[in-house]
């Protein structure tokens, strides 16, 4: 099977570790590395260039014929449906917290204890200068510390990392996940707790995609979906489309699925959600749980998008269309 990728180092890992997992599964595999336009265009995101960003490209060589599987970063696959393509496997999940990263330069002190995750924000200097391209991540560090000055940053993490050795910010925002896939563990970095920073819709997860209408490779990549990382992330891009957030938004979603011993494959699904306005100052938080039923061959649980679905209600009638409209608003100016 042919696995479209982008060409990213983090990418790359990705499309590796997905032609890794079929291999044991006695499936070879070739990989097809692509340019997305988010590869190559640096500006920041705005409302005119956001969707589908990093993932057109590689959907376009399913259609195209050039791929049989395209692999994504879920949290960058645009949550509007497309009847060309199935997202057939949603893979065991990496860590969804996000890390503060310092200059190779700065020492930090050790952790005393490495179960408890302790605000890094008290490492920043007044006034400190931070570099991230997410509103969702700008909106939470405004609310936490409304003295920071946060900008937009762009580019794979070594381009990221680059900028910020040379001077240019104080500390920068990635995701735990990428630090982790690529072997950056020895980066000084900070972990945020979920109290402080929750993460984008589908962080953390693989989105495994095939043509609608190859059953061979549905077939195939379904074998790799993990149901609890299927539940939740379902659950969290329901809440993204349903408030058609779009990547611009500061939503933040994290669910959970934790067994309730009631019954082999019964569940509890813990959902939480944030949207806030893009300076931090205003902040809707919606949390709700649901049991579900977790089957491997229902790819989309039924009951994790109800539950999604619920709480974007909720969140609807307590004014979060009228946030994420003045951020859009904000981002087309």
């Amino acid at each position: 099977m042919r696995i479209a990728t982008r060409e990213s180092p983090l990418a790359m890992w990705q499309a590796e570790h997905v032609a890794e997992s079929l291999k044991k599964l006695g499936i070879s595999t070739d990989i097809v590395p692509l340019v997305s336009k988010g590869d190559t265009d640096m500006r920041p995101i705005d409302a005119t260039r956001q969707v589908g960003l990093f993932t057109k490209r590689i959907q376009q060589a399913l259609v195209d014929g050039e791929a049989d599987v395209a692999v994504h970063s879920l949290k960058d696959l645009p949550t509007e449906p497309d009847d060309r393509f199935l997202l057939a496997a949603v893979p065991p999940r990496e860590s969804v917290l996000d890390g503060l990263v310092f200059p190779d330069d700065r020492s930090l002190p050790e952790n005393t204890d490495s179960e408890i995750i302790e605000s890094p924000l008290p490492l920043l200097p007044q006034g400190a200068r931070i570099g991230t391209g997410s509103t969702r991540r700008l909106a939470q560090l405004m609310h936490l510390r409304p003295d920071l000055q946060i900008s937009p940053i762009r580019g794979n993490v070594q381009t990221r990392l680059a900028k910020l050795n040379a001077g240019e910010f104080d500390a920068i925002v990635l995701a735990h996940a990428g630090i982790l896939r690529l072997e950056m563990t020895k980066l000084p970095f900070r972990l945020f707790p979920l109290t402080e920073m929750l993460p984008a819709p589908g962080q953390g997860a693989l989105g495994i995609e095939v043509r609608s209408e190859d059953a061979v490779a549905r077939d195939a990549i379904s074998r790799l979906n993990h149901a609890p990382a299927r539940a939740a992330t379902t659950a969290e891009r329901t809440v993204l489309s349903e408030l058609h957030g779009g990547c611009l938004a500061p939503i933040a979603c994290h669910a959970t699925v934790q067994s309730t011993g009631t019954a082999e494959r019964t569940a509890s699904l813990r959902l939480e959600a944030v949207v806030m306005s893009a300076d931090g100052s205003q902040r809707i938080h919606e949390v709700a749980t649901s049991d579900i039923e977790l089957i491997d061959s229902d790819l989309e649980t039924a009951a994790a998008r109800q539950l999604g679905t619920d709480v974007a209600r909720s969140m609807r009638q307590q004014g979060a269309d009228e946030l994420i409209r003045t951020v859009r608003d904000n981002h087309s100016n």
